[in-house]
């Protein structure tokens, strides 16, 4: 098949790479799409648009692939992928980055780390940026720094009648609001541009773990601790079994644990001051929090959630951590396996400042997000059936968390999910209303 005008690479199920091509960080997403069209460039997602257009083909939109929902690739219709656009490029004097929309934030912090700067990534290095940016962007940084969204200066985007455009706050602002959270769905965005802040190239940062018998009263006091942190301080919690990370010592790998991990983008003597009254809770079992550089940090987590694992995923933003959800966590974590978990991220600061209706993302008030995460191999589906009981035990988790539930994160809905769960009426009747503008045939509507 050849697209008019298209200069990228066309893969179509006769070519030799056509399942590494259709392949994404989920393997239990098992889709085959007719065709996807591997772009060089903006002019290559414009002649891929139009040729779906006049084709009626379904599209997908491939950045990073790391969607759990496998939303990058579709069945019988073209896949657009952008993941040989990764070009980085850093304006250190404005403290500013232009990102192409297949890249991953490996490249980006590897780019501006270079020069002391950074801005609000994934927590996990293989991440796409295009993925975890449209719908809001939760990392490290986020409470110092605000979402990855509230770093965003413009957008290069190609229309769906595969026209170039740029949206900023003052180009096209309906639409730069649109992708602000609101996942995409209008255009086919092809680069970001973000305002950079100073950072590292050491921060103080590391795991802490306490044993998963001690996690009600370490939980308990991390709510409490939380409620006057500094901006400058960003952790998340994971209740599982220790993995086997070089910073595990081997003894405690596969012990049920409840682990910080901890971050504090400043000054490392302010820092330790900052997390010493977390860090010395209670008896940990180990304190592996350093200085050291943060790309290490943002690459900590990497081997947890490797390409290729099978990921079921249910959310959950909560206002608090009330004693009875803290208890329900900690029952639902005694009896998982290896692999699986939950994570709950720390929210509020500079998230808060932003006025709620100046963006699409909807989670401004919630003050943590938990994120349950079942996780099985290939092997494990063929051989236990795997699949079936960690997806139950993750919705019994989540279905056990449900009454303190005030809302969900796009980028965190899975296949089973609808998306009109992460957004306010008024914001979904707003989205629509920017989609119908901007692509009334409803051309990228899966985008």
């Amino acid at each position: 098949m050849s697209i008019r005008g298209f200069e990228g690479r066309v893969i179509g199920r006769d070519d030799d790479d056509y399942d590494d091509a259709r392949a994404v960080w989920n393997a239990a997403i098992d889709r085959k799409p007719a065709v996807i069209a591997r772009c060089s460039s903006a002019a290559d997602v414009a002649a891929a648009v139009r040729h779906a257009r006049e084709r009626d083909l379904t599209v997908t939109l491939r950045g990073g692939g790391h969607n759990v929902a496998g939303t990058a690739v579709c069945d019988d219709g073209l896949v657009i992928d952008l993941s040989a656009m990764r070009a980085v490029d850093v304006d250190p004097q404005s403290r500013t980055v232009r990102v192409e929309a297949g890249a991953l934030w490996a490249g980006v912090d590897e780019r501006t780390q270079a020069h002391g700067l950074a801005t609000t990534g994934g927590v996990v290095s293989h991440t796409g940026v295009a993925g975890l940016t449209l719908g809001g962007g939760i990392g490290w940084l986020m409470r110092k720094h605000g979402l990855t969204i509230d770093n965003l200066l413009a957008v290069d985007a190609v229309t769906a009648n595969g026209e170039l455009l740029r949206a900023s706050a003052d180009e096209h602002p309906d639409l730069f609001w649109q992708l602000r959270g609101g996942g995409g769905r209008s255009v086919a965005v092809t680069a970001f541009t973000y305002r950079l802040h100073p950072l590292g190239p050491e921060v103080l940062a590391g795991p802490v773990l306490w044993a998963l018998e001690d996690a009600p009263e370490v939980l308990r006091h991390y709510r409490d601790w939380t409620l006057t942190a500094p901006r400058e301080v960003g952790t998340v919690v994971n209740l599982r079994q220790a993995p086997p990370l070089p910073a595990v010592p081997a003894e405690l790998r596969g012990r049920r644990v409840c682990i910080i991990t901890m971050v504090h983008n400043g000054p490392v003597e302010a820092g330790a001051a900052a997390l010493a009254p977390l860090r010395g809770y209670g008896s940990p079992l180990l304190d592996a929090v350093a200085p050291r550089p943060y790309r290490q940090l943002q690459s900590m987590l990497d081997p947890t959630v490797p390409h290729g694992w099978h990921y079921y995923w249910k959310s959950a933003e909560v206002e608090r951590l009330e004693d009875a959800m803290i208890d329900a966590m900690i029952e639902h974590s005694s009896g998982i396996s290896a692999r699986s978990y939950s994570v709950t991220f720390h929210l509020g600061g500079a998230i808060t400042d932003v006025d709620p209706d100046a963006t699409a993302y909807a989670g401004r008030g919630a003050r943590h997000n938990l994120n349950i995460n079942g996780i099985w191999t290939t092997e494990e589906e063929a051989n236990h059936d795997a699949g079936q009981r960690e997806t139950a035990w993750t919705r019994a988790y989540h279905e056990a968390v449900r009454p303190w539930l005030t809302g969900v994160y796009v980028n965190f809905l899975d296949r089973d999910d609808t998306r009109d769960a992460a957004y306010p009426e008024a914001t979904r009747q707003r989205l629509e209303q920017v989609r119908r503008h901007y692509d009334p045939d409803g051309v990228l509507a899966r985008a």
